[in-house]
């Protein structure tokens, strides 16, 4: 969208994910961008990210990432030319399972790939999961059906749903929260282990944990991997309150057949986008953004 608007870019790729992106910039020039208009920089982001937020020749910036840096760039822009700041932050989306979805096989499907696509690795994931008291055991026994059906390995295979954890550092800290979880109280439905393979590499099992309350940890913060914490509920009322019961506001789905209680559900949740009867897909013409701390 900014060449697209005609903008020149600097572009800061995260520095354990930088092929990708090179390569994007080595396309450009094949064919025919200006030299200039599309630029790449690599680096660590407390050296090379910050020269960039605080350059006096920079107009804006767009972030994708943590809430913790999301703060330091608005530091950043308060030191240097109070350039604009467009912050796409941390997410613990809730999808919202009702006993009258119309499918709930088909939901079960979707929803185990909107926690688990990409090894959760998506700032959209659906990671807490707030199924209806009546339907919740049946309901996660489906997911986890689905979920051991997903190929895990490398992520250029073709044959692979669920690729690669991005390292060693986010491995362990997945882990930790599977720890944690139990150490909570909470019980590891499925999965919950490193993948150990041939080629190497860090890899997990797609990992379900029930009896999660709100106040856990595994429900208030953001892990950024194939954890999917399941919570009950009862009325509408309490669905929309363990909806909100985050920092975060980023995505929500909600699976119903009833027309008013979808846009109750939608009026009463507090995220940037609200999915009915669907989890992860995105309208490319419209943002994707979200509120709270999620930006």
């Amino acid at each position: 969208p900014a060449l697209a608007a005609g903008n020149s870019i600097v572009l800061k790729p995260a520095e354990t994910a930088s092929l990708s992106l090179l390569r994007l910039a080595e396309i450009c020039a094949e064919c025919g961008l200006p030299d200039g208009v599309f630029n790449v920089v690599t680096g660590q982001g407390s050296v090379t990210g910050e020269a960039i937020a605080t350059s006096m020749d920079v107009d804006v910036l767009v972030f994708t990432g943590s809430g913790g840096v999301g703060r330091r760039l608005l530091e950043y822009s308060a030191r240097s030319n109070l350039k604009r700041v467009y912050l796409e932050l941390g997410g613990k989306s809730p999808n919202i399972v009702f006993a009258d979805s119309p499918d709930l096989e088909q939901a079960a499907k979707v929803s185990a790939m909107g926690i688990f696509r990409n090894s959760g690795q998506v700032c959209v994931a659906g990671s807490r999961l707030i199924v209806q008291d009546s339907i919740h055991d049946d309901f996660v026994a489906a997911m986890a059906r689905h979920a051991q059906a997903l190929t895990v390995g490398d992520p250029l295979d073709l044959s692979t749903h669920v690729g690669a954890i991005n390292s060693e550092t986010q491995l362990a800290g997945n882990l930790g929260f599977v720890s944690d979880a139990i150490n909570e109280g909470n019980t590891i439905a499925l999965g919950g282990n490193r993948i150990h393979t041939e080629t190497g590499g860090y890899y997990m099992e797609p990992t379900i944990i029930t009896d999660v309350q709100p106040h856990h940890r595994v429900s208030r913060e953001e892990v950024f991997g194939p954890v999917l914490a399941v919570t009950r509920f009862t009325s509408d009322e309490d669905a929309i309150r363990l909806a909100n019961s985050t920092d975060y506001g980023l995505f929500a789905g909600v699976w119903t057949s009833n027309l008013s209680r979808a846009h109750r559900m939608i009026a009463g949740i507090r995220s940037g986008i609200v999915h009915v009867n669907t989890y992860g897909g995105s309208d490319m013409t419209v943002p994707l953004g979200g509120v709270k701390q999620s930006g």
